[in-house]
C-alpha cells in the first residue's frame, strides 16, 4: 500500500500543533487520523517512542510460559517467520497488554528495530508509542497496516508494519496481536492479507488445542468476568460464553462461599424487581449450563471452588504485585451489569487496584493506569506520575499538562476525589 505524499505534510502540521485539522486532511486515512488524535491526546513525544523493557530474561520466559499464545508459535514460525525473513522482515507476537513476547525473523532488521525499542519484553501499545500497527490493532480490535510516515513517532517512520489481533474463538477475547514489520514488503496489501490469514490460523490452532481461553493452572473451573464478554471453562470442556444473568449469578455465588437463598440473590440482582420464583428459575437454567459446578442443595452454593479472574487480581494485590494485578485487571467486572451485588464487587475491585497503583513507586505502573479508561481523568494518579517522573522527562511534562487540563475542567483536584 503506497502512502500519499500529502501524509508527510499533514503529519508535520499535526505534530506542530495544528490539531484542528487532524481529520479531513487530504491523503490521510481515517484510521490514521483517529490514531494520531489519540496519540496527541496522550501527549506523546513525536521524536521519541517511550518504550522500555522492565522484564528480566527470567520474567520474559515466565510470561511466555503463561501465555496461551505459546502453543501457537510453531504455526507462526511455519506460516510467517520462515516465509518473510528472507524479505528483510520480522514477525512479532504480543500479549493482550501490548508486550512483545516473541520477535523473530531477519537478524539485520531485528538489530535495526532494536535501536528504537522494538524488542522482546517491550510494550508497544498505542498509548505508549503512538500510531503503530500492533498497538493500533490492539486499540481498535481489527487488522491494521501502518506505512512509513503514518507512524506517530519519527524514529518508527523508517518502517512499515501489518498486524492483526488474535482472539479466543470461544469468547471473542483478544489474546494478543500478530505483526510483521520491516521495509517496503510490509506495506503491501498481500502482506496484510497474509498476516490476517495467519492470525486466523493461529486462532483455529488455539481452539483445537483448547488453549484459547483462560485456563487456571490447576485446571479448576475458571470464570472470566473482567471485561465485556463473560466466559466459563469447565475441566475437559471448551470455554463457553455466558449470558449476563448467568455470569452475575456465578459472581455472586463465588463471592458468597457460605451460600445464598433465592430471596438473597433476588436482592443482590435487582431489589424489588425479582421474585424468589424467578431466581429459582434462573438457577435451574444455570444448572443446565454448569452441571455439577452448582451444588444441588439449598441455600444455593458452588459445589467446587471456582477460579475467577477477580480472585486472580486480588491475589496479586495481596502479594504486592501491583504490575501483575494491573495486567490481570483487563476491565471492570461485568461492565453491563446493574445488579447491586455485582456493582459492589466491581467498585471494590477497581478501588483496590487504584489504591495499590497510587501507592506504587513504579512510574510505569502509574502511567499504565493513567492510560486506561479508569485513570484517564484520575487527578491523584496524574499527580503521582508527575512526582515519580524525572524532571524534564516526557512523562512528567505529559502529567503536568493533564493536571492543568483537569484543574481547568473540574477545578483543583476535582477529578481525583473518587
Amino acid at each position: 500500500m503506497a502512502v500519499d505524499r500529502r501524509v508527510n505534510v499533514a503529519y508535520e502540521a499535526v505534530v506542530s500543533g495544528d490539531v484542528a485539522s487532524v481529520h479531513g486532511r487530504p491523503g490521510v486515512r481515517a484510521l490514521v487520523a483517529d490514531s494520531w488524535e489519540r496519540s496527541l491526546r496522550r501527549g506523546l513525544d513525536p521524536d521519541s517512542p517511550r518504550t522500555e523493557v522492565s522484564l528480566t530474561h527470567a520474567d520474559l520466559v515466565g510470561e511466555r510460559s503463561r501465555s496461551p499464545l505459546a502453543a501457537a508459535m510453531p504455526i507462526v514460525r511455519d506460516l510467517l517467520v520462515d516465509a518473510v525473513a528472507d524479505d528483510g522482515l520480522i514477525v512479532a507476537l504480543s500479549d493482550d497488554a501490548g508486550r512483545l513476547l516473541w520477535v523473530e525473523g531477519n537478524r539485520r532488521v531485528r538489530d535495526e528495530v532494536g535501536s528504537i525499542g522494538f524488542v522482546e519484553g517491550a510494550v508497544w501499545r498505542e498509548d505508549v508509542v503512538g500510531t503503530n500497527a500492533p498497538g493500533t490493532a490492539l486499540a481498535t480490535g481489527r487488522p491494521v497496516q501502518v506505512v512509513g510516515p503514518e507512524h506517530f513517532t519519527r524514529p518508527v517512520q523508517a518502517y512499515s508494519c501489518a498486524a492483526a489481533p488474535v482472539r479466543d474463538l470461544a469468547t471473542g477475547q483478544v489474546l494478543g496481536v500478530l505483526d510483521v514489520t520491516g521495509g517496503a514488503p510490509a506495506a503491501s496489501g498481500v502482506m496484510l492479507s497474509l498476516v490476517r490469514a495467519s492470525a486466523a490460523a493461529v486462532e483455529r490452532e488455539l481452539a483445537r488445542s483448547d488453549l484459547g481461553g483462560r485456563r487456571p493452572p490447576d485446571a479448576r473451573p475458571g470464570l472470566q468476568v473482567l471485561g465485556p464478554v463473560p466466559a466459563l471453562r469447565l475441566p475437559g470442556a471448551p470455554t463457553q460464553r455466558l449470558s449476563l444473568r448467568h455470569a452475575e449469578l456465578l459472581v455472586l455465588l463465588a463471592e458468597g462461599a457460605e451460600g445464598s437463598t433465592a430471596d438473597e440473590l433476588a436482592v443482590l440482582l435487582a431489589p424489588g424487581a425479582l421474585s424468589d420464583v424467578t431466581v429459582r428459575a434462573e438457577i435451574s437454567r444455570l444448572r443446565r449450563v454448569v452441571g455439577p459446578l452448582l451444588d444441588g442443595g439449598r441455600p444455593y452454593r458452588l459445589a467446587v471452588p471456582l477460579a475467577t479472574d477477580v480472585a486472580d487480581v486480588r491475589a496479586r494485590l495481596a502479594a504486592d504485585d501491583v504490575a501483575g494485578a494491573l495486567h490481570a485487571y483487563t476491565g471492570p467486572v461485568l461492565p453491563r451489569s446493574v445488579a447491586p451485588g455485582v456493582e459492589r464487587v466491581r467498585d471494590e475491585l477497581e478501588a483496590d487496584v487504584r489504591s495499590a497503583v497510587l501507592r506504587s513507586a513504579d512510574p510505569a505502573v502509574v502511567e499504565r493506569w493513567t492510560g486506561r479508561r479508569e485513570g484517564a481523568d484520575d487527578h491523584a494518579a496524574w499527580t503521582r506520575l508527575a512526582r515519580l517522573s524525572p524532571p524534564g522527562s516526557a512523562a512528567r511534562a505529559r502529567a503536568l499538562g493533564r493536571l492543568a487540563l483537569l484543574d481547568r475542567t473540574f477545578g483543583l483536584g476535582g477529578a481525583g476525589g473518587r
